[in-house]
């Protein structure tokens, strides 16, 4: 296994930490949703992303700040990050499958953005192009350092992935000025979108330069100082109203909460600094017990891409931005890394299975940036709310999706001191601190995991593996950390099996949930179900949840979808609503309900058929 340098062919190498991280290499997924998942990235998303860096323009305004292009700058101010996130996207995937085509685009881009950065290191095409003049005087929505922050990821990944330096080279010359505009010359500016913070840590763990992680030290601590100019939001907005050791709940634009959240945590465990990590994990348990949507989704307002109130989780309102599910994975994964805590990998594995699977069509060409948990007959807004699409003119989420599948491995498995810890389930290989695992499985479809060991460091060592929350394994008891720990002298040969529990089950919401009371939905191992509308014998808001519903698993293979497990639930035909009149009644309904079957799939399959009626709450008769 890669040591905790940046040797680690990985997106995190703390030089610290309860869990070693793997390789993305060291971890090779061979099927299950995961491995189908890699699948069309490689041979569908990235292919389409690549496409889209001509035609969204940010390529082309790359080459506008570089001179050697005429015409006007396309798209927003942050254009620039949708390249550096494919750059990071290829990069991981070079990692688990090397392709000269990966390789050259890598070179081309980093030429090319060696050309358009300024010889003081600035790079950002929108303000060396449109607003020369204003560079760096409206941080509080300008995003150039969140820019910056993707383009020093990518330039990790590509060290790591054996790409070269060429890119990493652009990337510390704009680090470098940072450090000397707002480290060492005292500029106390502070980005309105947080995301550098993260990518500084991981640059410094990179190339040791200490001053990257001080600068990254100081954005945090100076949040709440009033620094970040108005956004026309609100000091919420952009996590300005109170400092982060002071913070208790999570606030504002969802996605940049939880990019800081990140980079909280990566200097907390560079720096040793506990009670900014106590402070992290407070706001983490807040955030689960009142914000956090069945499916791992979070931002409950569209106003403002935002968190509510605590228990504000509507369905049908729901935004659930695919960025911040992946933000979600990135925070809890320091925080698993950090304490070796098996809720944040339970918390990853609802996130991964549902709101950030969902973002993507089967076929891997089409994306959603909203995940709403409910879709009426009506729906007229937007095409960010309705269907899937190709594209977007704000495409912040398709190449985050990518560079997050690409490297799906370094997030499945850990090493300890003379252990191994196995977070997420997939078929595969695990090759972790001397030892080589076989993992045999079908999970989420069936429960059993069969772990082979190929060989083994010698000596007495631990294999750890998650019990879920949702699960029992049978004989095995796990700890507190949610793991269950087997202990011997491990052989080549010996295998172990766990087998967790798939029974599906029907889940209430918190009583507070306001927009929920009344309803249930069906979870099947990791797996939030949704019921369309293709797939019911009437009209799917008529139905409701019988009392003490029977439920039945059914496997089969459905046109746009593909191999799955339904489930089949007792449920009764309600009387229709009245056409005219108001929707109001003092009396129970006049006629008898009927009894039905209520069919769900896995929310994360939705939308690959007829785009018509969904829900994944449903009400009780």
């Amino acid at each position: 296994m890669s040591d905790l340098t940046g040797r680690v062919r990985g997106p995190l190498a703390p030089s610290t930490a309860v869990e070693r991280p793997l390789s993305i290499d060291d971890v090779e997924i061979h099927g299950g949703p995961l491995g189908r998942w890699q699948q069309i990235n490689r041979e569908a998303s990235i292919p389409l992303g690549l496409e889209q860096m001509e035609k969204s323009g940010a390529a082309p305004n790359l080459r506008l700040a570089a001179g050697e292009a005429g015409g006007a700058f396309q798209g927003y101010r942050f254009q620039d990050s949708d390249l550096y996130k494919q750059l990071e996207a290829v990069a991981w995937e070079h990692s688990r499958h090397p392709d000269d085509a990966y390789r050259s685009f890598v070179a081309g881009s980093a030429a090319l953005l060696a050309r358009a950065q300024r010889p003081d290191g600035y790079l950002n095409s929108h303000y060396q192009v449109v607003k020369p003049d204003r560079i760096f005087a409206e941080l509080e929505y300008s995003h150039e350092m969140y820019c910056a922050g993707h383009l020093f990821q990518a330039a990790v990944a590509a060290a790591r992935a054996g790409l070269g330096e060429e890119l990493l080279g652009v990337a510390r010359r704009f680090a470098d000025l940072l450090v000397r505009r707002f480290l060492v010359d005292g500029d106390d500016g502070i980005d309105g979108h947080a995301e550098v913070e993260t990518a500084l840590v991981e640059l410094y763990r990179l190339t040791g330069e200490r001053p990257y992680l001080e600068l990254a030290r100081k954005l945090i601590d100076n949040r709440g100082k009033g620094l970040i100019k108005s956004t026309g939001m609100g000091p919420l907005y952009a996590q300005d109203h109170l400092p982060v050791r002071e913070a208790d709940t999570a606030v504002g634009h969802a996605v940049r909460q939880l990019y800081l959240e990140a980079g909280v945590v990566d200097v907390a465990v560079e720096t040793g600094d506990a009670d900014l990590l106590a402070s992290s994990v407070r706001r983490w348990e807040d955030l689960v017990a009142t914000k956090t949507s069945i499916t791992g989704g979070h931002g409950s307002r569209h106003d403002g891409e935002a968190f509510g109130e605590r228990y504000e989780l509507p369905p049908d309102r729901a935004y659930n931005e695919s960025c911040a599910a992946i933000a979600s994975i990135h925070w809890n994964w320091r925080l698993l890394l950090a304490t070796g805590h098996g809720r944040y990998a339970d918390l990853i594995e609802r996130t991964l299975y549902n709101a950030f699977a969902a973002s993507t069509s089967a076929d891997g060409t089409r994306f959603f940036y909203v995940n709403p948990l409910q879709r009426r007959a009506d729906l007229f807004e937007d095409a960010y709310l309705g269907r899937r699409r190709e594209w977007f003119a704000c495409a912040c989420c398709p190449p985050n999706i990518m560079r997050l599948v690409s490297s799906l491995g370094h997030y499945v498995a850990t090493a300890g001191d003379e252990s191994v810890s196995v977070h997420q389930y997939v078929p595969g290989v695990i090759r972790a601190g001397g030892a080589v695992l076989d993992v045999e499985t079908d999970y989420p479809w069936h429960g059993r995991v069969r772990f082979t060991v190929r060989s083994a460091p010698g000596g007495a060592w631990t294999l750890r593996l998650r019990v879920p929350a949702w699960s029992t394994a049978g004989d095995l008891t796990p700890g507190a950390d949610g793991y269950a720990a087997i202990r011997r002298e491990w052989q080549a040969g010996d295998t172990f099996t766990l087998d967790l529990d798939l029974t599906p089950r029907i889940v209430r919401p918190h009583r507070r949930i306001d927009a929920l009371r009344g309803c249930a939905a069906i979870e099947r191992g990791p797996l939030v179900y949704c019921f369309e509308q293709i797939d019911q014998d009437t009209e799917l808001d008529d139905l409701a949840l019988a009392p003490g519903a029977a439920l039945r698993t059914v496997e089969r293979d459905l046109p746009g979808i593909g191999r799955t497990v339904l489930v089949e639930a007792g449920a009764l035909r309600l009387p229709p609503a009245p056409p005219r009149g108001l929707p109001y009644t003092t009396g129970a309904d006049a006629a008898p309900a009927a009894r039905a079957t209520a069919t769900a799939v896995p929310y994360y399959q939705w939308d690959n058929r007829d785009g018509g009626v969904m829900r994944v709450w449903m009400p009780l008769a």
